[in-house]
């Protein structure tokens, strides 16, 4: 069998052999006892025995949980099966299955107020184990490996509310469990039609990804149609992402295989705000305002806020100085968020903002209008940067699609 894994050196032959050796307690419960498998563990770790074993006895602890969550056959409930979107469609020119994660109508909010982490984690852990599944039934009908997917990540739409903080961390947290428990499963990841705030959102998750998976994702410009046709037989692709693929039905969008998500409808919510830790707290005395500073050095920043008052409403707004230096009054600065009165004793408020201008930003939070009551307000504000190289990669691929244009005209 060893003859077939691709080219090892005399030391990783060495090392595949060791490792079989310490890990023969636990070799029974893996779901696959080949070479191929044992190796995607030594290659996640670099061939270091330690590290790799230790990565993999961590699976089987979560493999082990999950089966005592009875996973395959738990369901997942309602909201997720209707409102989670994306799915498995396809396959790459290489017999590959293809995976779409399909980012703006992702209601991320109504279904973090509806279903708990634990069961996005077991519809997650279901979906991988259903693409490995898959990716068997290719090896077997295509008489050779198959042991990678495609992921087509596509970002149209992608707005300030997919940055809401307990959303990332969600999502994080779904990221973290397929770095850990699926190691050398991807082949490539294409993003498509990425705004120009994609550079911001990857910055907030690239640091749950191995270099590994870094290095396979690419982000492509107007021309993807093309690019994914080079990976992917127009047959195989959805007519929605300028395949030929439609429905039985004739559905463009392959509805029966990909879901396309909503907003998810007030009468799933079983919650109205999650439990949030604040960095600051202070009080803001009657009819005077607080007002908290960021300086943003240069444009395509975001500003990301979470507030919550106690006992009373609060105001609240963010201007962008006019002068350096000197606190400003309200009336004096340049309002990038309109000020307005929120009931964040009741629910707490988050907002974010993208700073198209380098400058001093100002949140204020205004309790002018109360002439008895003095507020406190817990609060938590993060300026996120774009990640640099995929902000330059935007800006090449702009001047391209410039280019393009130019020429054509």
């Amino acid at each position: 069998m060893s003859g077939h894994v691709g080219d090892l050196s005399p030391k990783q032959e060495a090392a595949l052999a060791k490792f079989r050796e310490n890990i023969q307690d636990i070799l029974p419960g893996l779901p696959a006892q080949d070479d191929y498998y044992i190796l995607k563990w030594l290659r996640a770790r670099c061939f270091d025995l330690q590290k790799s074993e230790a990565m993999l006895r961590k699976h089987v602890a979560f493999r082990k949980h999950m089966d005592s969550e009875h996973i395959h056959e738990w369901k997942a409930p309602e909201v997720i099966e209707k409102y989670m979107t994306g799915g498995l469609c396809g396959f790459d020119r290489s017999g590959c299955p293809v995976w779409y994660e399909i980012i703006g109508p992702l209601d991320a909010k109504g279904l973090l107020y509806s279903a708990s982490k634990q069961d996005f984690l077991k519809k997650k852990f279901q979906d991988c184990e259903r693409v490995r599944e898959v990716g068997n039934q290719q090896t077997q009908k295509l008489g050779r490996k198959i042991e990678t997917l495609t992921m087509i990540y596509d970002f149209d739409g992608l707005g300030l509310k997919h940055l809401w903080k307990p959303a990332v961390e969600a999502y994080g947290d779904l990221l973290a469990m397929f770095e850990e428990n699926y190691p050398e499963s991807l082949g490539r990841v294409f993003v498509i039609k990425a705004p120009r705030l994609f550079p911001v959102a990857y910055n907030l998750v690239k640091h749950l990804l191995s270099e590994d998976t870094r290095k396979k994702i690419v982000v492509l410009g107007s021309n993807w149609k093309e690019v994914l046709h080079k990976h992917i037989d127009p047959a195989e692709i959805p007519a929605e992402y300028g395949g030929t693929l439609t429905d039985p039905d004739g559905d463009p969008k392959c509805r029966t295989k990909l879901n396309y998500g909503g907003d998810v409808p007030q009468k799933y919510y079983v919650r109205d705000q999650l439990k949030q830790q604040y960095d600051h707290s202070v009080m803001v005395s009657r009819g005077s305002s607080h007002q908290v500073e960021y300086e943003i050095l240069f444009p395509g920043c975001v500003l990301r806020w979470q507030f919550m008052s106690d006992g009373a409403d609060i105001g609240f707004g963010v201007y962008l100085k006019t002068k350096a230096g000197a606190r400003q009054h309200a009336g004096e600065m340049a309002e990038m968020y309109p000020n307005q009165r929120f009931n964040a004793h009741l629910v707490p408020e988050d907002g974010s903002l993208t700073c198209t201008d380098p400058g001093v930003y100002v949140l204020r939070f205004d309790n002018t209008y109360s002439y008895i009551h003095a507020k406190k307000i817990s609060y938590t504000v993060e300026v996120l940067l774009p990640d640099k190289k995929s902000e330059e990669q935007f800006q090449e691929l702009e001047d391209q699609t410039k280019e393009l244009k130019i020429n054509h005209a």
